[in-house]
């Protein structure tokens, strides 16, 4: 063995990623290649009665307009959301009604600003309540997941409880808003399709290609190159992609459809915002005897996806009563998506908030209860855990973030204005994996070529991948090639649901494996076209387990929040894992890293609000939609246990590129809470909501005291 897996190595491809030779889905030139822009519905439901292209058609350089009138034909695809330019319909705002395509990209935005549109409006509704008339229980949650889970009698045994919270939460709607907007090329020759994407998964988009325009997948290659993020809103297919094979279609050209960054949110995705009840019950100890998760969100008309913010309840602590529930109403809303740890991430965040609301009721350590309520087998399924080690994160995450010296007290530690305060919160992130194909490659010049349809979305796949196959080859990393991100390679899975290098590392691992033990065997010198192995990890990857399989850490965070402003700074994250063999440490701290940072947007500065009149989201770009920079975190610190589990893949390895984001809100506001004594149970935790909280504290400490005077407040400097 090289010792490659392990190390951490530099990104393979970070020379062209910081010299500009990385191409990216909308860079690749070719003579006559035209740029589309899409034009977006104006209202919120209805239908187009009239489309005027004349003035857009007089725009020099414009060669098309492109309407529901015109457009080439798709076969019904299986995601609604594609079926763009086919009818009439506007299902939401921000739905593509025509899309202008010129010879330049100006021309283009000039042609669709000229394009005139007629409706007839009808009467929409976007606004999500707990009591919407609309609510239904659906069969499934996203992945799956069944919406409704319960054992014992939860209700009795939480009135029965010695000590009991009863609260609600809400998280709004989020948007990925990855660096490189979605983007797409295609050409047509003779009948074969060339696409380049940005997607999390290529194969997938070749799929779905085939299948609107009715051509056979080996006609068509799809290739994802680079990839500028995702964060599952490239999981699959988006309009831009259909866009451009229709547009290069109807012209005869290569055609590029980029898509403005502020039409994303309507678009592409986005992590519909869900309202949150959670009701606790323990007994005096401590151990929970009732646990109560109830998930309300919203989806399209169109297309159902239920965020599964329930389910992480369903695997964190032992509770012998539960129930965990989904609600959903349909509404005049862009369909929702995966993003970055869906269900997790706002499940956790009122989960481990409650937690610690339960903490402080019965006046224990928040790291206590948690080790109190610490499962014997996964409480949903029954199953043994293949490795879990939640305690050893808690215990190794406060010892170094010095949580033994806290004072329990909330608002016990002032500095002038500012109120200082520590929090913490568990997170939890599914072991997924899945079948994928990889071929390997010794060449007479003693190096090797590893091919495989991974895609790196920016979390250097490739370089890992390469670390594995150099392991399993017995090789220096510096002697193995590597090719990922087309339809021409052997076939892979999407990068998506943290499954991305225990899918394709798998196939990777038992391909170089038998090109090592062929080398072995072969006498001589090797062919001049040199030594191949391949690898199908059908019927092992996908095989059943008896096992629960899960990544776990630990997050802790340090705050100071402004009594005059409201502000909340974060002076320190620390985030503590267990997530299997840790394959690269540079490329995990980074995937850690990130997670945590979006986790705290998503705690202080991220969130969108539906307009009830428009039916739109109102922060649609990234001067309203405001996501955290290195100022907005003093520290940040990333380590992890080194599990060994068996019985994950070849690797022993985990998905890393989710868990970072699950418990990190939580922590942060539960350290608002231990800074401040107030608590607050919606996100995100800007200035007016903190400072609102404060003033309501302070009043309500008066009347307590019936003096303005007000005694011992931690706020009273409001």
């Amino acid at each position: 063995m090289t010792g490659s897996v392990g190390a951490p190595a530099e990104r393979l491809e970070g020379l062209e990623k910081v010299s500009g030779t990385a191409r990216y889905a909308a860079e690749y030139h070719s003579p006559g290649r035209a740029q589309a822009w899409p034009v977006p519905a104006a209202v919120a439901r209805g239908r187009v009665t009239g489309v005027d292209t004349s003035a857009a058609l007089a725009v020099p350089g414009v060669l098309a307009v492109l309407t529901h009138e015109n457009a080439p034909r798709l076969a019904e695809p299986d995601d609604p959301t594609l079926a763009v330019l086919q009818d009439p319909g506007v299902p939401h705002r921000g739905w593509f009604v025509a899309l202008v395509v010129a010879e330049t990209l100006e021309a283009a935005r000039a042609g669709a600003a000229a394009v005139r549109v007629d409706y007839a409006v009808e009467e929409h509704d976007v606004t999500l309540t707990a009591s919407h008339p609309g609510m239904y229980v659906p069969e499934e949650a996203n992945a799956g997941y069944p919406a409704v889970r319960e054992q014992g009698d939860p209700d009795g045994a939480f009135g029965s409880s010695a000590a009991r919270v009863d609260v609600a939460y809400r998280v709004p709607p989020l948007h990925n808003h990855p660096m490189e907007p979605h983007a797409s090329t295609a050409r047509w020759d003779d009948g074969r399709l060339t696409v380049h994407t940005s997607s999390q998964g290529s194969g997938a988009v070749q799929g779905v290609l085939a299948g609107l325009f009715g051509i056979p997948e080996e006609r068509i290659v799809v290739t994802a190159e680079h990839v500028g993020g995702g964060f599952g809103s490239k999981g699959t297919p988006r309009p831009d992609v259909v866009l451009a094979v229709m547009a290069a279609r109807q012209t005869g050209r290569a055609v590029t459809v980029a898509l403005p960054r502020r039409y994303l949110p309507a678009v592409v995705g986005h992590r519909a915002p869900t309202l949150h009840r959670l009701r606790l019950g323990a007994d005096a100890d401590g151990r929970l005897t009732s646990l109560v998760h109830e998930v309300t969100t919203h989806t399209s008309r169109i297309k159902e996806f239920v965020e599964q913010a329930a389910v992480p309840a369903r695997v964190m602590y032992a509770a012998p009563h539960s129930r965990t529930e989904h609600r959903v109403a349909a509404l005049d809303v862009p369909s929702p998506s995966w993003m970055r740890a869906p269900g997790e991430a706002p499940g956790m965040y009122a989960l481990e908030s409650a937690m610690d609301e339960l903490a402080a009721e019965l006046g224990m350590d928040p790291i206590e209860l948690r080790v109190r309520n610490e499962p014997d087998v996964e409480p949903d399924s029954g199953k043994p855990f293949s490795s879990r080690h939640l305690v050893e994160c808690l215990r190794e995450g406060a010892r170094r973030f010095g949580w033994a010296g806290r004072d329990p007290r909330p608002g016990s530690h002032r500095e002038g204005p500012l109120l200082l305060g520590t929090g913490v919160a568990a997170a939890t992130y599914p072991v997924m994996v899945w079948p994928a194909t990889a071929a390997a490659r010794a060449l007479p010049d003693g190096t090797f070529l590893v091919r495989v349809n991974a895609t790196d979305i920016g979390t250097g796949a490739r370089t890992v991948l390469a670390q594995i196959g150099a392991d399993a080859l017995g090789a220096p990393l510096a002697r193995v090639r590597i090719e990922v991100g087309s339809t021409a390679l052997p076939s892979a899975p999407l990068a998506g649901g943290s499954s991305g290098t225990a899918s394709w590392g798998w196939a990777v691992h038992e391909a170089c494996a038998r090109l090592a033990r062929r080398l072995a065997e072969h006498p001589g010198p090797l062919p001049e076209q040199g030594l191949d192995a391949r690898a199908d990890t059908r019927g092992s990857a996908d095989a059943g387990s008896d096992w629960a399989r899960h990544a776990f850490g630990a997050h802790f965070a340090e705050v100071a929040v402004d009594t005059v402003t409201g502000e909340v700074r974060v002076g320190r994250l620390l985030g503590m894992y267990a997530a299997g063999h840790i394959l690269n440490a540079r490329t995990a701290r980074s995937q850690f890293v990130g997670g945590m940072t979006m986790g705290l947007g998503m705690a202080l500065t991220e969130g969108s609000t539906m307009d009830a009149a428009f039916g739109d989201f109102t922060e649609s770009d990234l001067a309203s939609y405001h996501v955290p920079a290195h100022a907005d975190v003093a520290e940040i610190e990333a380590h992890w246990l080194d599990e060994d589990d068996p019985r994950l893949n070849p690797m022993g390895s985990k998905g890393i590129g989710e868990i970072g984001i699950v418990g990190t809100a939580a922590a942060i506001g539960n350290a608002v809470h231990h800074a401040t004594g107030v608590r607050l149970r919606e996100l995100p935790l800007t200035p007016d909501r903190v400072l609102a909280g404060l003033l309501d504290r302070r009043a309500a400490n008066d009347a307590r005291t019936g003096s303005a005077a007000g005694g011992s407040d931690p706020v009273r400097g409001v």
